[in-house]
């Protein structure tokens, strides 16, 4: 019940806390932003308006407005809305709340939503704790999450739920939530004056965080000094040194084993295959400035250098080695420029997946493909009854040492598995075989060898 006494603490409150906070709005009408998954004509949007909501999981990262569509289901729906703390909550709390849920419904013919936060920081047995409730509607679960939710929430729980995945805000949101929070007495109220600088650099340092953006704005105006030469009640102006002053640094959002981390790590492979030396650096800066092992990377510039790179120019694979050693022997900060070095040599280097694809074909082969005997002139020669084996061509006794001779079991081709890419080193091989195998007429038999090794 709302009391003279509830008000009073609750404005005392509002005073206290973050701009962010004081501008989270309470109806669909002041959010900003989002028009894919809470636009007109949306399932969330009629599914709040019409006081329908089934079980959502909102997915999205950190300032898109997750908490904020929480708070707005909780002023609009007639349900009881209740909360249980990810962190902080245990499965007797979700219990609990689930017994409440229980009794509201089959007294009172009250619907429950049960909002949890961060809901991917509970574990497998407190997921499983609401599966029951979510699956008869003994509660409504409203779930929101910075991580993929495919990848960390119950698959079960899941298949009960609709994921809304929201975005980070465009720049034309954030100009608009930093425009509201300057004008709107609970927020700045007009005091101050946000110069097109100032709400210029904000927009940059915030990235699409909402809330960053109204943190800076808030960290900015703390900066901004009385002016003596100012009219009377005239607003204090806010302008981009306030800002960078607040702000000195700018943290970009990344998660050391989130999606973040995997979206940028994948940025930065894709552009070291596609050739790109510009893009291999920004992405790299971007993990060693976020406090990436930086031994993590130069693993994936090796695995690229096999994967992508190959026998194209095979001294990829020794400059990306390399790296990775002399990252264990340096360390940071020293070592970024190892990792420099090797991401743009396998970025510049011609490219070749020959490799990889051969060596994939060949397992598909050796899996699912007829049992292939070795050729016996190719077998062991240690063993009872090898006399009988035909003769093996050693290549050293022939020009050039090589000798047209069948390597490959009976069935397979040569070209079945490795299929060179035209380039490099790779190429220029492969066009001396070729030469080789039309000089011999094909690939021959087995035969002479004089001198040929045991094997």
């Amino acid at each position: 019940m709302d009391t003279l006494f509830t008000r009073v603490e609750t404005a005392r409150k509002n005073e206290n806390a973050p701009l962010a906070a004081r501008m989270r709005p309470t109806s669909l009408e002041g959010f900003v932003g989002q028009e894919r998954a809470v636009g007109p004509g949306s399932w969330l949007r009629r599914a709040i308006e019409h006081d329908t909501l089934s079980s959502v999981i909102l997915y999205g990262p950190a300032g898109t407005g997750k908490t904020t569509l929480a708070r707005i289901i909780a002023h609009s729906t007639h349900a009881e809305f209740v909360e249980v703390s990810a962190v902080t909550g245990t499965v007797k709390d979700l219990r609990r709340e689930i017994e409440s849920a229980e009794s509201r419904l089959l007294s009172l013919g009250r619907r429950t939503i049960l909002f949890v936060d961060e809901i991917h920081r509970f574990n497998r047995s407190q997921q499983d704790a609401l599966l029951h409730a979510v699956e008869d509607r003994t509660v409504v679960l409203v779930g929101a999450t910075t991580e993929n939710p495919y990848f960390e929430v119950n698959s079960a729980l899941i298949s009960r739920s609709r994921v809304v995945e929201l975005t980070a805000l465009d720049d034309a949101s954030v100009r608009e939530l930093l425009r509201r929070a300057v004008e709107a007495p609970e927020g700045l109220g007009g005091r101050f004056e946000l110069t097109d600088g100032a709400a210029e650099e904000i927009v940059r340092l915030a990235g699409g965080d909402g809330r960053a953006a109204l943190t800076s704005l808030e960290l900015a105006s703390q900066m901004v000094d009385s002016d003596p030469d100012a009219a009377p009640g005239a607003p204090a102006r806010i302008l981009p040194e306030h800002v960078l002053e607040a702000n000195p640094r700018r943290g970009l959002p990344y998660d050391k084993s989130g999606d973040m981390h995997y979206d940028v790590i994948s940025a930065f492979i894709k552009s070291m295959r596609g050739s790109d030396p510009d893009a291999v650096l920004y992405w790299l800066a971007r993990m060693l400035d976020a406090g990436e092992d930086p031994k993590f990377i130069a693993r994936r510039i090796m695995i690229c250098a096999s994967e992508d790179v190959g026998n194209a120019d095979p001294q990829a694979l020794l400059v990306a080695h390399a790296a990775f050693r002399a990252t264990e022997v340096i360390g940071m900060p020293e070592c970024r420029i190892n990792l420099a070095q090797a991401a743009t040599y396998v970025a510049l280097a011609p490219k070749s997946n020959a490799a990889e694809a051969g060596i994939d074909a060949a397992l598909a082969e050796v899996r699912s493909g007829p049992r292939r005997e070795v050729p016996s002139y190719l077998r062991d020669r240690h063993r009872p009854g090898s006399d009988e084996y035909g003769p093996y061509l050693y290549p050293h006794n022939y020009p050039g040492g090589w000798v047209a001779q069948r390597y490959l079991p009976e069935g397979l081709e040569r070209g079945c598995f490795w299929k060179p890419s035209g380039r490099g080193w790779e190429a220029w091989r492969e066009e001396a075989i070729g030469r080789d195998l039309a000089d011999a007429g094909g690939e021959g038999t087995a035969g002479g060898g004089q001198g040929a090794p045991v094997g």
